[in-house]
């Protein structure tokens, strides 16, 4: 499933950017950007925000449809191979089961705060996160779109 890049004429991808900013805010009863200066800019603010968010989407072997420029950066992907990506894969293998066990207690609970993990990057670069909230992503109809994570605090090992 192709996913176009965010961009000024796609609005950064702002009804993505909504249902991010919509669903955090609902599940965890605070914002998800500080100072969003308005809705017409929530899209870019997310995108170069200094922290890093992702998403995936509802397939059975969930492939990401978003990562912000510092997210990108991390995982040393570009846009196009990152949402093509499972998100599985975004671990290593031998914490894949780990990965596999927080994304049910999401599902189960709407969301996880204080998560730690090791992520991989495309070259092979492990590095820790640390605090990730990670959300349901639910739309104003009330179905579930997949899942969202946020962190901020990560080191390289």
């Amino acid at each position: 499933m192709y996913v176009p890049y965010p961009n000024d004429e796609n609005s950064y991808l702002l009804e993505h950017a909504l249902l991010l900013r919509n669903s955090y805010q609902h599940l965890l009863s605070k914002m998800l950007i500080e100072g969003a200066s308005s809705e017409k800019d929530l899209g870019y603010q997310l995108f170069h925000a200094p922290f890093a968010l992702v998403s995936h989407n509802t397939e059975s072997d969930p492939i990401f449809n978003y990562a912000n420029l510092k997210a990108l950066e991390l995982f040393e992907l570009s846009w196009e191979a990152f949402t093509k990506l499972p998100s599985r894969l975004s671990a290593e293998s031998v914490n894949q089961t780990e990965r596999a066990r927080l994304l049910a207690e999401v599902a189960q609970n709407g969301y996880i705060n204080r998560y730690e993990g090791i992520r991989i990057s495309s070259t092979g670069k492990r590095f820790m996160i640390k605090n990730a909230v990670v959300w349901n992503l639910i739309n104003d109809q009330g179905l579930y779109k997949g899942q969202a994570a946020r962190f901020g605090e990560w080191y390289f090992l």
